[in-house]
């Protein structure tokens, strides 16, 4: 299974570094567009979405979420820190493995 970022290019940069698959959004319809191109993909397993491209198209995400059972879809903070109200990736990640990083 491969992985598909959707984000802004800084965040993009880091991903590609790393050999993941990114689409770098600004609009609504651009974010749009790219979860459509990962949905598409058969081998796509998981979508990293930054939360500001997620929120450009929140019904969509929620729908997939909610009636797809495949890829699995994850939100990151983008380079400006989370949205107000949105856990950081260090609390996701201490949620998830049980421990405080750093």
């Amino acid at each position: 299974m491969q992985f598909v970022c959707i984000g802004d290019e800084e965040t993009a940069q880091g991903f590609r570094l790393a050999g993941i698959t990114v689409m770098v959004v600004s609009t609504a319809e651009e974010a749009s567009t790219a979860m459509e191109d990962s949905l598409a993909r058969p081998d796509c397993g998981m979508v990293i979405i930054t939360q500001t491209a997620a929120s450009l198209i929140r019904p969509k995400v929620e729908e997939i979420r909610l009636e797809r059972d495949h890829p699995l879809i994850v939100e990151i903070p983008g380079p400006d820190g989370p949205l107000p109200g949105r856990r950081s990736l260090r609390e996701f990640v201490a949620e998830a493995v049980g421990v405080t990083v750093g």
